[in-house]
This record gives C-alpha cells, structure tokens and sequence, in this order.
C-alpha cells in the first residue's frame, strides 16, 4: 500500500496530525509503515493522543486493532493499562444498555407496536462485530406514528420522562446524569436516554417499516431496518457529521467495514442505486464519505458504489474533501467552522441547508445546560452548577469567535482557490 500522507508542514500542529493519521491507518491491511510513527511518542503527546481518542470514539477500536495484529508493543504500558481498563467498564456500561434495550423490545412486542431498532446495535455484526468497543450513549428507535402514544407510555412506565420534541423526533430520559467528563466516559451509569423517530405511515410502499427484517441479538428477535435501508441510513448519518462542526472518526470505520462486508455482493449495490435513484442528497452524501475514506484511508469501495457517487460529485464538492477533508477527520474537540465551506459549495449544488450561514456563525441561542437542579439543591451545590454553566458558555462563545474568523479567512482562500482552478 502506498503512502497516504500528503507533506505534513502543510498542517497546523503536524506533529499530531501524523499521529492521529497512524491510528487510523492501522485499520488497513497491510498496516502501512507509517503506523511505525505511534513507537517512542513521549508521554505529553500520549496524553493528548488519548484525549483525542476518547472523543473520536476511536480508542477501544484502536486497542481491539492492535490485539488483532500482535502489535501491543506500540502503545506504553500505562496507555496499554488504561485502554484495557476502558474496555472493562465499556463491556459493564454495554451489558448494561443492552439488558435495557432487550426489556424496551420486549414490552413493545408484547404491545403489538410497529417499530424497528435505528443504529446502535442494529449495525451489529457487519459494521460493529463487538457492541462494547463502540461509543454508543442513547437507544434509538424508528416508530409507527400511531404506536407512538403507547411507546411513550411504556417508556413512562420504566422511569423515562419526554425531555424534547424537534420534528418527528422524541427525546426522553430517565436517571440523573452526572458530571461529564472523559473519565466517565467508559463507566456504567443509571442515567439513560431513549429516542423515538416518528414514521407518519408504516404501510405506504415506500414505509421503512413496511419492509424491516429481524436480528437475533443477545436473546432477543430484534427488528431492524431492510439491509439497503440500514446502509444508507448509516450513510446518511454520518454525512450529516461531515456537515457539521464536530463528529466522531470511528463512524468512518463502521462505514468502512460495512461497504467491505458488502464488496461482491452486486445485488445489494443495485438495490442501492435503485432507492437512492433520483435523490441528490443520497447520491452526494454517499460520495463524500467514500471520497473522504478514499482519500484518508485509500481505496476500498467496489465500483458499483463509486461511480455514482464519489466519482459523481460536483467539482466544487470534490475539491472541498480534498482541501478539507483530513483536517474534518482529525481535527480535536470542539471542531471547526469549516463544514460551512462545503455548505455553500452544497447549496451551489441544489442541497439547501437546514441551518443558515448567519445562524451557523453566530447562534442565537445560548448553549443547553450541562448540569440540572437535583431535588434539595444546596446554596453551594446551585453555585457549582452556576459556574460550570457560565464556563461552559465562555468555553462557547470562544469557539464561535475563533472559529468564526478562521471560517472568513480560509472561506476567502476558498474563493481565490477555485477561481484559480476555474481559470485554469
């Protein structure tokens, strides 16, 4: 396999950059020698490796990764002790979740409810062959909108409140959360957060209900989204991510494995083809995932993917995963403003966005709160609360203004760049 790294002084921070790069390189068959990059790492950049890590939800992939390779010896023994601790409390947190989401599937059977299970452990086996190496925070579900009513009663029934309505879809939630923090991030928790996505009609021919099939998962029949219908929801979830501010890298892995559990299968890409016919955000969604893969990664999608999708991407589009891409898949918490680069060149394409310019650059909102009264709040615990809010605000507000003015600088060398290539 040829080398994928373009010349590391073009980037900010490359040191880093490079090291993330090799993470995600060993996922590749053969690992490419750049991966050779992650031995003799001091700690401070173990340190900030590890951050990044947890919060690409890359870490317990990477440690499953290096067991299945015989390549251990490249992580310190302390990151070694830590990964493995990680993946003891994610097992406990998994077995957890899955025990509450076989008593929700259960008491929605015996109900007679239409429904079927969205992401999380639907995408077991073929894109996430282990449950608990993967950062899964909340129970999605697709609903008949007529079932939704006693969907919600049952929920109610097991502790779980309605905290929010957006659209069609309902967020409830049960236990008292606790601090977050990167430290808890793998621990077993009593606080839970279920969704429920409204389908207005399950029996109208093109109704993801009216073709679910079923997964035998943890002792349970567990109905699922039609495989076709599971893959570009995947798909489409994750170009959604791409075009925002801040998204996991390990979803790039699952959607990797799940085009090459599917490479021969040619039936499975002409169904594809047939559902996404005629629907450009499909098309393109699709192609900027795999051309970002592509190009991160190297090639891995079968042609009959390919060339209506990465290969049919407007120019515009194309040139903005090239320039962009990298630093969208590697870039550290809380993210960029980049994505509105590609929102524009988008909206150029026939795509209109959900969020506008103006509102993505300056919100009108103040953030969601991160912590909540508890019953008996004491004077300094309401304090506490306070100041972790205000921080948290700040914390916000910073990276709207940094981020707003990187966003106007490479946006202008944005329009310099493409003009240059229109010219040429």
């Amino acid at each position: 396999m040829q080398s994928l790294y373009t010349n590391p002084e073009k980037y900010p921070h490359k040191r880093e950059r490079q090291l993330r790069e090799a993470v995600l390189l060993t996922f590749c068959d053969p690992m490419p020698a750049e991966c050779e990059r992650l031995q003799n790492v001091s700690s401070r950049r173990w340190q900030s490796l590890l951050t990044w890590l947890d919060t690409s939800g890359m870490a317990l992939y990477f440690l499953d990764r290096l067991t299945q390779l015989g390549r251990r010896d490249l992580l310190p023994p302390t990151v070694l002790e830590r990964l493995q601790q990680n993946l003891l409390d994610s097992t406990e947190r998994t077995s957890s979740m899955i025990a509450e989401s076989t008593a929700i599937h259960r008491s929605f059977q015996e109900a007679g409810l239409s429904y079927a299970a969205l992401k999380g452990f639907s995408l077991w086996p073929v894109s996430v062959p282990k449950p608990e190496l993967r950062s899964q925070l909340d129970l999605d579900f697709l609903i008949a909108a007529g079932s939704a009513a006693e969907a919600r009663q049952i929920l109610e029934a097991r502790g779980y409140r309605l905290k929010a309505i957006s659209g069609k879809s309902w967020e409830f939630k049960s236990g008292t959360l606790g601090k977050a923090s990167l430290k808890n991030l793998y621990k077993p928790t009593l606080h839970r957060t279920v969704e429920l996505h409204l389908e207005m009609s399950d029996r109208e021919p093109d109704s993801l209900l009216a073709r679910t099939e079923t997964l035998y998962f943890d002792g349970i029949v567990m109905p699922v989204l039609h495989r076709v219908d599971l893959f570009l929801g995947q798909g489409m979830h994750l170009y959604k991510h791409v075009c925002g501010e801040f998204w996991r890298t390990a979803h790039l892995i699952e959607f990797r494995r799940h085009v090459m559990a599917r490479y021969d299968d040619r039936v499975f890409w002409q169904e594809l083809r047939w559902l996404a016919e005629g629907n450009l955000r499909a098309q393109v969604g699709l192609g900027v995932i795999v051309l970002l893969i592509s190009n991160t990664m190297g090639d891995f999608a079968p042609e009959e993917l390919t060339c209506w999708t990465a290969d049919a991407l407007p120019v515009r589009i194309r040139l903005w995963v090239e320039r962009y891409g990298r630093q969208s898949v590697f870039v550290s918490h809380p993210g960029s403003k980049l994505y509105l680069v590609l929102q524009q060149e988008l909206e150029r394409a026939g795509l209109t966005a959900k969020r506008s310019l103006k509102g993505a650059l300056l919100p009108s909102r103040l953030p969601p709160a991160i912590a909540h009264a508890s019953a008996n709040e004491t004077v300094s615990a309401r304090l506490v609360r306070y100041r972790r809010q205000a921080n948290f605000i700040l914390f916000r507000l910073r990276f709207h203004l940094v981020q707003g003015i990187r966003y106007v600088w490479e946006s202008n060398r944005w329009q310099q760049y493409v003009n240059g290539r229109d010219a040429g």
